[in-house]
């Protein structure tokens, strides 16, 4: 199947080839269906698709801030600009940061700066060390330029009343005030389009400036004013608009304050800039202040609302040993905390960086509509050449008429609202998934989502919390509930095995415990020891049978939990067995939700495990997932997701981003779990989902299929006013004004289209 476009995968190791047979019967149907496509058939493997290089390894970069570059118009004139200029490797653009990386071979970067000022850019080159997120360069508009567009636009309306009144087009009054208009505020754009002339791309500034230029030719100054004034307006509410979408990103990285309280070598709390904290130092975060940067509690207890790194909508608690994130807010209680990360390598820096980078990855829709452009913009023109020129050749026609409607033409010819629909929406999308907690590594990715028929999803520590946890207490002989689980907890204090950390988690007071003496560990079989002068015996079914205990109630209680596949301890007296403790790894709070949500989105669920058959099942039945796959080595779940993608097309793989990573590489999306805080996860995955909540899944499935269908609308909704238009400008229906009513009209409505996926869900 075909893979989405500039896919880069770090994942390690990758899984080459496999030389060992199918496991047999590795799954266990919920849906026939859905267990043959991921279970059945051949398992022949082909290597993951290589890594793309990111350029040629000997070049060199230089980073360059263009506060003038909004849309893909200046990045064509860039490129042709560009196009002839020596020991250039690659151009890389990011167009919502305003920034340009030249890949280059010892060019001359002075000659360079100085070619990117010749074609109208206003380009500052950016030290090397400067950091990779900040906010972007601001378009400029100042208060002289604001006053000269406003003066601009009374004379051009002043020369239409005049013309509307009889005074005609050609009035020397009428005449004079489109010249002030024209004056005022057409020279930028005949400059740009001059400039568009010489680097041989057909932008809008070149159509724009041809049909003034032919307006004023056949005489319609007036009409002339108007279409350069509202054409320099629209360029500016465009840019505004655009920058409300540029600035969704670089409002997380704000959320992080300047300053911190650190503690000097002399124990004093000073207050000191957020930068100048370096890994191992001590700050102090009071009662509703925002941590400035990512560390490890080692004082106080609070709660912490970590909505804008993991999306979670309840604040978590805090304690020593706990990490927290920049960005965050504290609740009650005042912590100190120490430094992990300098600024700008915290987890909320990162994030802004990776949606940055996600941004200059073309998603396939742009692919297209680039492309589409490319081609459409000189037909278009060609088109308008006949117009103008056919009619008076093959009929007589008046030439002056029919070149009006040829500039019409060009004006709407202009692809701006076409080929600015994709890159908004997709970067509106990034943004709305990075709010929620949905770290998307680009717009392919996010595209994918929206055609995703099938997850295959590991077990443990994904559908399961990866810990085990005590499910049931089933008293014997009279015993109470909470007495068993404080004798038991009393007599596993000092144990570190995972069975004991859930004995003592589930204990009425998890912080206390009964003295225990004569404390004896019985390898492979539990332990024993004596409390308040009483013998107990805690541990296997082994251990019981070994001191003669195992009667017919004890087996009837251990009957369901072992048939359940969960670890059975037993609490013993010297006399009788007083309990049955029922420990597993238990399923997520949100997972069996997730799932119903997952298939009421039309995505099929299949778990895969590498844990035995009767543990698989009973994860799988709670979680009501289609199919489970068990017994699975890493080779047999890429295997498995494989034979998904051949049954169901687009497939994603939701696991730790590490331990799953063959099947995570194979997938067309990769989902990493809980990645806040995780550099190998939050690098490695297509997809990384800030904290351990399932229900973010489907959450970026609707957020995708949101996203698709904007870039439709905004794609059809471009596509079907230009066809209105041109039906009218060949109808001799449609003015130049109207012309750029309508393409304003048509960035605007995409860009306010592409803004309504920032709204909060």
């Amino acid at each position: 199947m075909t893979r989405p476009a500039a896919r880069r995968v770090s994942l390690a190791p990758q899984v080459d080839h496999v030389d060992h047979a199918d496991r047999d019967a590795c799954c266990a149907p919920a849906s026939a269906a859905v267990a043959s496509s991921c279970c059945d058939g051949g398992c022949s493997a082909s290597a993951p698709a290589p890594a793309v290089p990111a350029g040629p390894a000997s070049a060199q970069t230089a980073h360059y801030a263009i506060a003038n570059m909004d849309c893909p118009t200046e990045e064509r004139l860039i490129r042709n600009g560009l196009r002839a200029f020596p020991r250039l490797a690659r151009l890389d653009f990011d167009l919502m940061a305003r920034r340009l990386v030249v890949h280059h071979h010892d060019a001359d970067l002075d000659a360079l700066t100085a070619a990117l000022r010749g074609i109208g850019m206003r380009a500052e080159r950016l030290p090397d060390d400067a950091p990779h997120a900040g906010t972007p360069a601001a378009p400029g508009w100042d208060a002289r330029q604001k006053i000269l567009l406003a003066l601009s636009g009374l004379a051009a309306l002043a020369a239409e009343a005049l013309a509307w009144h009889g005074s005609g087009d050609h009035a020397p009054a009428v005449v004079l005030l489109s010249a002030l208009s024209l004056a005022g505020t057409g020279w930028p754009t005949l400059r740009k389009g001059w400039t568009a002339l010489r680097t041989r791309t057909l932008d809008i500034h070149f159509l724009m400036s041809l049909a003034v230029i032919g307006a004023i030719a056949i005489g319609q100054w007036p009409e002339a004013a108007m279409v350069i004034f509202l054409f320099t307006l629209a360029e500016m509410l465009e840019s505004l608009s655009l920058d409300r979408v540029r600035h969704a990103v670089h409002a997380l990285l704000k959320l992080a304050p300047d300053t911190v309280m650190r503690q000097t070598p002399a124990g004093e709390w000073q207050e000191a800039p957020a930068s100048s904290a370096a890994p191992g130092d001590l700050i102090r975060v009071r009662a509703g202040e925002r941590i400035a940067l990512d560390g490890i509690v080692t004082d106080g207890a609070s709660s912490v609302d970590q909505a804008p790194i993991t999306g979670e909508s309840m604040p978590v608690a805090r304690h020593p040993g706990d990490a927290v994130y920049a960005g965050t807010v504290n609740g009650h209680g005042t912590l100190e905390v120490r430094v992990t990360a300098v600024s700008g390598d915290s987890t909320l820096a990162r994030i802004v960086r990776l949606v940055e980078q996600a941004q200059r990855q073309r998603a396939p829709t742009q692919r297209f509509v680039d492309v589409f452009a490319r081609y459409y913009t000189p037909a278009v023109v060609a088109l308008a050449v006949l117009v103008a020129a056919l009619p008076p050749l093959l009929t007589g026609a008046p030439f002056a008429g029919w070149l009006y409607k040829a500039l019409v033409l060009l004006v709407i010819a202009c692809p701006c609202a076409l080929v600015i629909s994709t890159p908004v929406a997709i970067v509106s999308g990034l943004t709305a998934a990075a709010r929620r907690g949905i770290l998307v590594k680009g717009g392919a990715f996010l595209e994918a989502g929206c055609r995703m028929t099938a997850l295959a999803i590991d077990k443990t520590g994904t559908l399961t919390a990866g810990k085990p946890v005590v499910t049931q207490v089933r008293a014997l002989a009279g015993a109470g509930h909470d007495d068993l689980l404080l004798l038991a907890a009393s007599l596993e204090q000092g144990s570190d095995h995972p069975l004991a950390a859930a004995i003592r988690a589930a204990a009425p007071d998890a912080h206390s415990h009964l003295p225990v003496s004569a404390f004896a560990a019985l390898p492979g079989r539990g332990v024993g020891g004596s409390i308040g002068g009483c013998a107990y015996h805690l541990g296997n079914r082994r251990l019981i049978e070994e001191l003669g205990l195992l009667d017919a109630d004890v087996e009837t209680a251990l009957q369901p939990i072992e048939g359940a596949a969960q670890s059975a301890v037993l609490l013993a007296d010297e006399t009788q067995v007083l309990g049955v403790i029922a420990i597993a790894d238990a399923l997520r709070p949100q997972a069996a939700q997730a799932v119903r949500r997952l298939r009421a989105l039309g995505v099929a669920t299949v778990m895969l495990s590498g844990d035995n058959r009767p543990t698989a099942d009973r994860i799988g039945a709670e979680a009501a997932v289609d199919a489970v796959c068990a017994d699975l080595l890493p080779e047999d779940k890429l295997r498995a997701v494989r034979r998904l993608q051949q049954a169901h097309g687009t497939v994603g793989m939701l696991g730790d981003g590490i331990n799953d990573a063959p099947a995570l590489a194979q997938a067309d999306i990769g989902f990493a779990m809980g990645a806040a805080g995780s550099d190998a996860a939050i690098e490695s995955a297509d997809v990384a989902l800030m904290d351990d909540d399932l229900g973010k899944v489907p959450a970026f499935i609707e957020l995708s299929r949101a996203t698709c269908r904007v870039l439709r609308q905004n794609i059809g909704a471009a596509l079907a006013i230009k066809a209105v238009f041109f039906a009218l400008a060949l109808g001799g229906e449609a003015t130049l004004w109207m012309a750029v009513f309508a393409d304003v009209g048509a960035s605007l409505l995409v860009v306010g289209n592409s803004l309504r996926l920032l709204r909060p869900r």
